[in-house]
């Protein structure tokens, strides 16, 4: 298997032909309609400032369903005393903005490039992309955003500022979901941190073959994945 690389064309090779960490191709651009034809066709974009944009599509891959979500005492101790706000969309671009410059584990959300943001600020204008956020005392303090096509909800960063923060919007946000009917969160890659929410990992055909399921026009998009 060899990388593949992207023009100006709007494509993209099947999942299957991805290298063995999950990077599948290179190029291209973060146009609305790739960002969203990869979601569809299980592919997320994940590059740092000085690379061209990469695109990814792991196996195993990293996911949650919804009616799997752990909540610890601790967490549901918190969620009785509301110990935050939860808010949806209040504000998106300060949520992408702590998201790339909070440190975690010593490292900033470098990914998170200015066209990385103006790409899915655009996706929110759209009402595609989300953010849920906790509030404490008036103040943004942590979330996560994504975009949600369909049933599935396509996580991928979250940062936070008070000690539980983003946990608490992530279980708020994941019932809140559960509600409205979503069936699948998309987490990407592995982290301690999700799977002790119920986060767990499948195979990437079967990440596939829900996607098909819960996501519409899905087969209309194949014509655009070679």
């Amino acid at each position: 298997m060899a990388l593949h690389f992207l023009d100006d064309e709007l494509w993209f090779p099947d999942v299957e032909e991805a290298l063995p960490d999950g990077l599948l191709a290179a190029g291209g651009d973060l146009s609305t309609e790739r960002i969203l034809l990869a979601y569809r066709n299980g592919i997320f974009p994940w590059f740092n400032d000085d690379d061209p944009p990469l695109w990814w599509s792991p196996d195993p891959r990293f996911v949650l369903f919804p009616d799997e979500l752990k909540v610890s005492k601790s967490m549901k101790q918190l969620l009785r005393n509301k110990e935050f706000e939860f808010k949806v969309n209040i504000d998106f671009e300060a949520v992408i903005y702590n998201c790339r410059s909070v440190l975690r584990n010593g490292v900033s959300g470098t990914w998170i490039t200015d066209e990385v943001a103006d790409a899915y600020t655009a996706l929110h204008n759209m009402g595609v992309a989300h953010s849920a956020e906790a509030w404490h005392e008036g103040e943004l303090v942590g979330g996560l955003y994504g975009v949600q096509m369909g049933k599935v909800f396509f996580g991928e960063s979250m940062f936070s500022l008070r000690s539980n923060a983003s946990k608490y919007a992530f279980i708020c946000f994941v019932e809140q979901l559960r509600e409205q009917g979503i069936a699948l969160i998309d987490c990407q890659v592995y982290t301690d941190h999700l799977k002790s929410l119920g986060a767990r990992s499948i195979p990437r055909r079967e990440f596939k073959q829900l996607l098909e399921v819960h996501i519409e026009d899905t087969k209309a998009c194949r014509a655009n994945v070679k």
